[in-house]
């Protein structure tokens, strides 16, 4: 997904803040150097004055000027590291400092991102993703099948294997996920790997709880005060590659939340947008507690996992007690 307008400005922002501390760096070295080296800041000026008058001879046709200007400069260049040398200065001391020394802090080499811009994109998808700090202990490297036994086993065995395909395919077929079952059995975690992966990849990918997300999307149709930060949260909810709604059902659920998540799941389903849900209910309370066209929705265009098996969470916490 491009970056709006306004992700990038914010990295151009962070450029900007690393291009002024590399300058006011090499201010304090030049102030520093100056400070204790007068003779230096006399072959600084010497440079200058010797640029501009053989610049002017260059511009009056005398063609021996830039080769006179290559050996003079080149002369003031190696007393003013001698200097810096004998007052134990680095040779470097005077050059710019950059973050980056491929682009120069400005975030891109000729006309192309460079690798530093492209890991600011990706640190500022995780920061919007609402689950950064989740993200470092659930996911694929800590995928464990230890927790699961006959056919709860086959099960989650299969969800593993729609998740990697659903990464592998997921720039190229539209897709989405409905991980549903018994508390405790892994489906947020199977979404917090997929969105892992996706946002390494660099897709931006938006997580909320239910409660959240309707929150959100009530603060946007009925707060006047929220509504004009909300409503640039809605249009992420509308437009970002991967939503995850965790545990829908857990909200309070009345003719507004049936109204605001079919139209959620329907604007996203129109944009070929991606979407992953998880709940507790089964199929039949999903019916029951919401319209018959989200159940349509979910049940025509959705892949369907059901996971079951014992509370994952109980079980860590019974062996831990048991140590």
């Amino acid at each position: 997904m491009p970056l709006s307008n306004s992700q990038y400005d914010a990295i151009m922002r962070i450029y900007e803040e690393k291009q002024r501390t590399a300058r006011h760096r090499l201010a304090r070295h030049t102030q520093d150097v100056y400070n204790k080296i007068p003779e230096y800041e006399d072959l600084d000026r010497q440079v200058a004055a010797i640029s501009i008058g053989q610049g002017k001879k260059l511009l009056g046709g005398d063609t021996d000027a830039l080769p006179v200007l290559r050996q003079k400069l080149k002369e003031l260049s190696e007393k003013r590291t001698m200097l810096l040398r004998a007052y134990g200065f680095p040779d470097d001391y005077l050059l710019p400092a950059y973050a980056c020394d491929r682009c120069r802090d400005t975030g891109y080499i000729a006309n192309t991102k460079c690798s530093c811009f492209r890991a600011e994109e990706i640190n500022l998808i995780y920061e919007q993703s609402h689950i950064k700090n989740l993200l470092e202990t659930e996911n694929f490297s800590s995928l464990s099948y230890d927790y699961y036994v006959g056919e709860d086993l086959e099960k989650f065995t299969k969800a593993v294997q729609i998740c990697q395909n659903f990464v592998k395919c997921f720039n190229k077929d539209y897709k989405n996920l409905f991980f549903y079952g018994t508390v405790g059995t892994g489906k947020s975690f199977l979404s917090c790997c997929v969105a892992k992966e996706l946002i390494d990849l660099g897709n931006l990918v938006i997580y909320f709880s239910a409660s959240q997300l309707f929150d959100i999307l009530s603060k946007s149709t009925f707060d006047k005060d929220s509504a004009e930060a909300a409503s640039g949260i809605s249009d992420d909810i509308c437009d970002c590659d991967l939503l995850i709604i965790d545990d829908l059902g857990t909200e309070l659920t009345n003719a507004f939340v049936s109204s605001q998540l079919f139209s959620c799941l329907n604007n996203r389903h129109l944009r070929k947008k991606a979407t992953i849900i998880t709940t507790n209910l089964s199929l039949g309370e999903l019916r029951d507690r919401y319209s018959d066209r989200i159940f349509s929705r979910i049940t025509s265009n959705y892949d369907i996992c059901k996971l079951t098996g014992q509370d994952i969470r109980m079980q860590k916490k019974t062996a831990a007690t048991n140590r």
